[in-house]
């Protein structure tokens, strides 16, 4: 297991990396205010992993609530969100409880949004299951739903706990949600990391072919690019928009398709091409850059 640290002082937090972490009730309980969790998943995460976890933190005498979410992007929105609510006040849980948002990006996002608007704020933590999830939007406190005129318009910058990335929970994901996230991996190569970007383009292949060590590795490079941008400006003033490479333009895919049309880090990679050729139009760089 390999484990950063996102510095935000009283607010740093640790990712864990590695295989096997979904079962480690005891990674998870130093985070914990009390001794209740409200689990939140969507239909295709949880008959795969949601028992896993909830069996450890059972055993290790914490008493578990859950939500099992609709899947995908066109969920993202008001309505399902509402039943995160829903669930945590049915279970009457108290700020004090912890929300633990296990899948991707999607359920990442409304779980933190969910934990930051719950009884004005609850503690929670990330368990990200694509590797999308894993490289990117469990780390750094952007939380949001989309709304039809545009997407993550509505949401907070709430930081997690805790971030649990299992390497295991990639062994079930689509080549196609596989080859998705690896946009979110490029893109740090291409904003501050041009020797992480020279050994993406030796290793691509072992990635697609789902290499454990060339996995871990990536994660653990692309997070901590993260953490390291977003202990620098984590509000987004200014460095941290470099993260945002590729989104502009992604995000108007994605909104003008309707929402899970296409998959955000294939629209991700689409936009990173289009910002490219807008900066080439503009003289900013060449065309053996494009």
């Amino acid at each position: 297991m390999q484990t950063l640290n996102v510095a935000l002082g009283e607010r740093a937090y640790p990712i864990h990396i590695g295989r096997g972490l979904l079962g480690r009730a005891d990674l998870i309980l130093p985070h914990l205010k009390t001794q209740r969790v409200a689990i939140v998943t969507n239909e295709v995460v949880g008959p795969l992993y949601l028992e896993r976890l909830r069996a450890g933190l059972e055993d290790a005498g914490v008493r578990t609530a859950a939500v099992v979410l609709p899947d995908g992007e066109a969920h993202k929105d008001w309505e399902t969100l509402a039943r995160i609510f829903d669930m945590l006040l049915a279970e009457r849980c108290e700020r004090s409880t912890t929300l633990v948002a296990l899948g991707g990006g999607v359920v990442g996002d409304m779980g933190g949004f969910a934990a930051a608007c719950y009884q004005r704020g609850m503690p929670f933590i990330q368990v990200p299951t694509t590797l999308l999830s894993q490289v990117d939007s469990s780390v750094g406190g952007k939380t949001a739903i989309n709304h039809p005129l545009g997407k993550n318009m509505i949401g907070a910058f709430y930081q997690p706990r805790l971030v649990l990335a299992d390497i295991d929970t990639l062994d079930t994901l689509p080549d196609r949600e596989l080859s998705a996230g690896l946009a979110e991996v490029i893109k740090y190569g291409l904003i501050r990391d041009p020797g992480f970007l020279a050994w993406l383009e030796l290793n691509l292949d072992r990635l697609m072919a789902r290499d454990t060590d060339a996995l871990a590795w990536a994660i653990e490079r692309s997070c901590r690019n993260k953490a390291e941008v977003v202990a620098a400006d984590e509000t987004e003033q200014g460095e941290r928009a470099l993260l945002n490479l590729g989104h502009t333009f992604g995000h108007a895919i994605e909104t003008g398709l309707g929402y899970g049309e296409w998959l955000h880090g294939e629209a991700v990679a689409a936009g990173t091409m289009m910002a490219a050729e807008l900066s080439r139009r503009l003289g900013w760089i060449d065309a053996a850059a494009v």
